[in-house]
């Protein structure tokens, strides 16, 4: 287990804790002092009044709830968000709501959860051309199409077959 330090920004702020044994997140709470009226198809910045510090080589990442986003179509806007480990100041959730109907946020509400997770750094080395492979610059929905010519081809397999479709 990973040591992380929190500092409350207000005395009645409730720390986050894992709710279960097997549970991969804590769930931060909303701290407001009145209620947010989130309307359909916006975002607003929630406070937590919460502050942390935790190793180097680790980042936070902000996570919707599975409850909010299946009943409600609440999510986190840039999900995941990351929290640097050199960050120090308010911890703060861009809360998004996908559906068609006000929702309410209270204080101490539930909004996100934070995941503890390790960072490897990379070390870039830049080259003029890259090693070539099946996929190339294929992007954005192109794993399993090639183009054959002037044919576009979509390639399936299943154990034993292989069908193209044209």
């Amino acid at each position: 287990m990973v040591k992380v330090l929190v500092k409350k920004l207000f005395s009645d702020v409730e720390l986050p804790s894992y709710k279960t044994s097997g549970a991969s997140g804590m769930d931060l709470m909303a701290f407001i002092k009145s209620p947010i009226i989130l309307k359909p198809k916006t975002s607003n910045l929630i406070p937590t009044g919460l502050s942390i510090a935790f190793p180097k080589d680790y980042e936070i990442q902000i996570r919707p709830r599975s409850g909010l986003a299946a009943k409600s179509n609440i999510g986190v806007l840039n999900s995941p968000g990351t929290i640097d480990s050199d960050y120090r100041g308010e911890i703060k959730v861009i809360v998004y709501n996908h559906g068609d109907k006000n929702f309410v946020i209270n204080n101490r509400d539930r909004i996100a959860q934070m995941i503890l997770t390790p960072v490897i750094k990379m070390e870039l080395e830049e080259k003029v051309t890259l090693p070539e492979t099946v996929r190339g610059e294929g992007g954005f929905g192109s794993t399993g199409k090639w183009i054959l010519g002037l044919v576009k081809v979509k390639l399936s397999v299943t154990p034993g077959r292989l069908y193209l479709k044209i």
